[in-house]
């Protein structure tokens, strides 16, 4: 038997038993909570739950810190990720990534699906630029006029209104919005409607851009909810992709594609 697997048995021997696992997930959701705040969001007597707490204590899962005449307890993770590092080699790491980027998608539509009769349609690509590139490349008139052939045209300051401008010489607004959320350069949200003065009982439409830097590459994931009806679904699950397939072949090549991707017909399903 080796020193690290020594190191590890008492923790092994804590994550067995469901309610200390039940206490971990408590303490993840809120850190930093005395006996009494656990003991009362799992109806569990003081005796059995310090017993517990002490077994997760000894394993390093979780720290105790006095204040003042109170003991406060904190989730420490560190050990699950020498679980992590001795058992996940580093090439599966990437695999078992996207297996749970796919069980959380289908969780996600699952609970869209069972709130909505039209799902939200959400939409992920990978480009390799900065966070600020795609910013731009989303707020800048001029740019989104390449790609997407309309400008985007707001000052981006919550609470102003945007619009999409074609730049065919017509100067045809086919979407306004309303800006609600602008953290450059890592989140956009605005609202999406197909002319100005419509109002729908529900609300209108919101778009999200979340910008997610890694080293060289930026995850940007596009949310389109409480779309209208299941037409207006079809035509965003059709024109999203395409408008960010430009995107990202401009930002990485410096070239657009030479035809608009949108009006490329799709071939029908039965």
């Amino acid at each position: 038997m080796t020193a690290q697997q020594d190191v590890l048995d008492p923790v092994f021997k804590a994550l067995a038993d469901p309610t200390r696992r039940l206490l971990l997930d408590r303490l993840r959701q809120q850190n930093g909570q005395t006996l009494t705040e656990l003991c009362g969001s799992l109806e569990m007597a003081r005796q059995s739950a310090t017993q517990h707490l002490d077994l997760l204590a000894q394993a390093g899962l979780v720290v105790v810190v006095r204040r003042g005449r109170e003991r406060l307890h904190y989730l420490n993770p560190a050990p699950i990720h020498e679980i992590g590092e001795r058992w996940i080699a580093a090439y599966d790491a990437p695999r078992l990534a996207a297996l749970s980027a796919i069980r959380d998608r289908a969780e996600e539509h699952a609970m869209t699906e069972t709130t909505s009769t039209v799902p939200t349609y959400v939409y992920v690509t990978y480009i390799r630029a900065s966070a600020q590139q795609v910013w731009q490349a989303l707020t800048d008139s001029d740019v989104t006029a390449r790609y997407w052939h309309h400008a985007n045209v707001s000052d981006w300051q919550v609470g102003s209104p945007w619009e999409h401008r074609r730049v065919d010489g017509s100067d045809t607004v086919d979407v306004v919005g309303t800006v609600l959320e602008a953290e450059a350069p890592n989140r956009l949200a605005v609202t999406f409607e197909a002319s100005p003065g419509t109002e729908r009982p529900d609300g209108p439409s919101v778009v999200t851009f979340l910008i997610e830097p890694h080293a060289d590459v930026v995850r940007l994931t596009v949310t389109h909810e409480n779309l209208p009806d299941a037409e207006m679904h079809r035509r965003m699950s059709g024109g999203w992709p395409a408008v960010l397939a430009n995107l990202k072949t401009l930002l990485e090549t410096g070239a657009v594609m030479p035809s608009a991707l949108w009006e490329v017909p799709t071939r029908a399903t039965s």
